[in-house]
């Protein structure tokens, strides 16, 4: 079973460093402290995040900011190799999974993020040559000196898992889902990990709801307003209740690092959808009545 410490909500840091907001580091330090002081202590990062900088000003802000590390957790992901400024040397985009460079991915994350260990660590996402064996022993080996406590995956399938897990144990599963991503509820996904007590967490959980504008959307948006004022909630907030309602156990990956929608987000924790208004929500987005 996973860490039971992660925070319900979990912070995504994608959007802090080069491929967002780019914030300063006293910028950095105030939002890492806004989010543990409204109970979200768990910091989802990837080795790639900013063409491999986000992590490093993340780590160099958090050594500055006084928290005890053992009150917060942290998150990476590794494989990617991403074509950037950072690495000009690489033809294509592509996977890799080698004993070799996931322990000294790790290693480079831990470097980054100026702390001993990370709690958990993903595979970031599936490769067609992905070897099970060779992941278990660089995991083991990780884990043995003490670097990563625990191992999952993101955005992998049953199929995947169930290769992966078969020389490893996989603790999480970091998938997209949403109210306009909700494939996992039917692909067996969710229900898999359910089974098999595998942590599920769902990043970019607001879906296309406020970046869109489609015939969906506006449904969902006429949807959500009739139900305002019954949750005393915004509309952020009852997509993210409706996602916590879901019996899977979601930890949703909030990307925002806007602090009103971090603790706005927070708040949605108290809301408990009553199970027609959870439908209503559903069919709003699906666009047709529930088989």
């Amino acid at each position: 079973m996973a860490n039971k410490n992660y925070s319900k909500i979990i912070a995504g840091t994608m959007t802090w460093g080069a491929w967002g907001n780019s914030l300063s580091q006293p910028e950095f330090i105030k939002r890492i402290n806004h989010c543990i002081e409204h109970g979200v202590t768990t910091f989802d990062h990837a080795d790639i995040y900013g063409d491999y900088t986000t992590e490093k000003e993340f780590g160099n802000a958090f050594s500055k900011s006084n928290i005890n590390r053992e009150n917060i957790q942290f998150i990476s992901k590794c494989g990617i190799q991403y074509l950037g400024k950072s690495r000009p040397e690489l033809k294509v985009k592509h996977y890799n999974y080698t004993k070799e460079y996931i322990i000294a991915s790790a290693e480079k994350s831990l470097e980054n993020l100026k702390t001993d260990y990370l709690d958990l660590l993903l595979l970031h996402r599936p490769s067609p040559l992905m070897q099970p064996e060779v992941i278990a022993e660089a995991f083991e080996i990780l884990k043995k000196s003490g670097k990563v406590k625990h191992f999952g995956v993101s955005n992998f399938k049953t199929s995947q898992i169930e290769l992966i897990s078969k020389h490893v144990e996989v603790s999480a599963n970091q998938i997209e889902f949403s109210l306009t991503q909700h494939g996992a509820m039917h692909d067996g996904i969710l229900d898999y990990m359910q089974i098999n007590n595998i942590k599920a967490m769902a990043w970019s959980p607001l879906g296309n709801v406020f970046k869109e504008d489609t015939e969906q959307t506006r449904r969902i948006h006429k949807q959500l307003g009739k139900l305002l004022e019954k949750y005393n909630a915004t509309e952020d907030q009852l997509l993210l209740a409706w996602i916590l309602k879901h019996p899977a156990n979601i930890h949703p990956v909030i990307g925002t690092t806007n602090l009103n929608r971090i603790t706005n987000a927070t708040k949605a924790l108290n809301i408990d959808l009553e199970l027609e208004d959870w439908f209503l929500i559903l069919v709003a987005a699906q666009g047709h009545k529930v088989p």
